[in-house]
């Protein structure tokens, strides 16, 4: 279903105020401000530690127009959590609506610090949406790699020297660990392709029940590339198959965003510093393995959505 068919027919209203201090470039922000958009109101947003906490409420200022809670790294989803469980009585008790609840955490706070809290909300059935804004890497503490960080990309803790080529390990299959829980509906999706997005999260949010969304978010600080590409960086992970966009519902698998004639990935990996040292000879290897892990994952894909 797409509640949101053009652009024009998203609110004019701005939830997230301009004037924060995210980095230029940084599709946090844009991610963030889409979602918004596709709220029925009232909404709750519950903020894990990172990026988007730190730069949209440096005190005493907030870009935040709706009620927001910032929590630690780990507890993001306990929090929406406690928060959904609260109105939850209080709707059958004093009839008080129940407003839309959404997490927003980064990688870090999702992949790692917060699968457990996730995990947990997850398996209780707690009504509300998690969305994980992936830039792959600890960006707000340093640029540290996360088990969200891609096969062979440079971070500060996987430095790429004479010995090591970057990461060495796949990233982690998040929607996968979300859709094993049995939820009703997990999706990704990414900033260059907005409608998508926007009519994503509002499925997410008419859920009875936990939904998780995937959100790529390229960052030009960690990943070495100008912040005026960040969009052009989101559109070529995708169109590389890179970075797939599709949903489950209910158990069924659809691919969103078709790639049959899928680009080099070398067009996506050239753009980034953080892939440069790939391309000396010596880590070739590295690169032909990022292609099969991307041949693997899209198969597999197209196997769940019967496409295969």
């Amino acid at each position: 279903m797409s509640y949101f068919r053009r652009l024009a027919d998203l609110p004019k209203e701005e939830l997230l105020a301009p004037g924060h201090r995210l980095c230029a470039g940084c599709a946090a922000s844009i991610i963030a401000r889409l979602a918004l958009k596709a709220t029925r109101g009232p909404t709750i947003v519950v903020n894990a530690t990172g990026c988007l906490e730190v730069a949209t409420t440096i005190y005493p200022y907030t870009s935040w127009r709706v009620p927001w809670v910032h929590v630690a790294f780990e507890n993001a989803a306990a929090v929406a959590s406690g928060i959904e469980a609260a109105f939850r009585i209080m709707e059958k008790k004093y009839g008080v609506k129940k407003p839309d609840i959404i997490a927003f955490g980064g990688d870090g706070g999702t992949f790692d610090i917060g699968i457990q809290a996730l995990s947990g909300a997850l398996e209780r059935g707690h009504d509300f949406v998690y969305i994980c804004y992936d830039n792959e890497a600890y960006m707000n503490t340093g640029i540290q790699r996360s088990s969200a960080t891609p096969l062979g990309a440079w971070t500060t803790t996987s430095p790429a020297g004479r010995v090591i080529p970057g990461k060495l390990e796949r990233k982690k299959d998040l929607i996968g660990i979300a859709v094993a829980h049995g939820v009703e509906y997990a999706a990704t999706a990414s900033p260059a392709y907005p409608l998508d997005l926007v009519n994503k999260v509002r499925k997410a949010i008419e859920v009875d029940g936990p939904a998780v969304l995937h959100i790529i978010s390229p960052c030009p600080r960690g990943w070495r590339f100008d912040p005026s590409e960040t969009i052009e960086i989101a559109r070529l992970a995708v169109e590389t198959r890179f970075f797939p966009i599709y949903e489950v519902e209910k158990g069924e698998y659809k691919i969103n965003i078709k790639v049959p004639k899928p680009k080099p990935v070398e067009e996506y990996l050239k753009r980034q510093g953080r892939f440069k040292h790939i391309f000396l000879p010596e880590n070739k290897w590295v690169l032909e393995r990022i292609k099969q892990t991307i041949e693997e994952n899209w198969n597999r894909l197209l196997e769940l959505a019967g496409e295969k």
